[in-house]
């Protein structure tokens, strides 16, 4: 019989980071504040909670790096909004602050979790960060809880 894991929405006990850029604040906040609720309907206490604001999405890699690499934290929350302007420089800031983000996750062996919009527009952005589309914020904090679950417990099976 095939063995199955997955980790689960028990955030009880657990210890989360979250990123978020200035930058496009009108949308990180929304990001922002459905990640708190996503945590806290799930058993993260808000003294679990810490926040860390940088100034744009570019710099959001290195401090989850650094809160990564302390050890503190089950898992970091990575949120901001980059939103497509009439240059390309969308397109250079998009993909490197994904590629960044992914790579901290591989060398902090930290749950990062990528909760950063690359949209066309403005209603796309908001639209994405509590509109009609949901809240991403909230996707990005169920997928830390579950992915600091997940590792907990693949610890935990190859310790015994």
């Amino acid at each position: 019989m095939l063995h199955e894991i997955e980790g689960d929405l028990q955030g009880k006990g657990l210890k989360i980071a979250i990123v978020a850029s200035l930058f496009n604040d009108f949308v990180t906040r929304n990001l922002l504040s459905g990640a708190q609720e996503g945590l806290e309907q799930n058993g993260v206490v808000e003294e679990a909670i810490t926040l860390v604001w940088v100034p744009r999405s570019f710099e959001i890699a290195l401090i989850a790096n650094t809160l990564g690499q302390t050890g503190r934290y089950d898992a970091v929350v990575c949120l901001g909004s980059v939103i497509r302007g009439e240059t390309t420089h969308y397109d250079h800031v998009a993909e490197e602050t994904a590629a960044s983000i992914s790579r901290t996750s591989l060398e902090t062996n930290v749950p990062i979790i990528f909760g950063v919009l690359t949209t066309e527009n403005r209603e796309q952005a908001l639209s994405r960060a509590g509109g009609e589309i949901g809240n991403k914020g909230h996707d990005a904090a169920l997928a830390a809880i579950r992915m600091a679950r997940l590792i907990r417990t693949l610890k935990e099976a190859h310790r015994g």
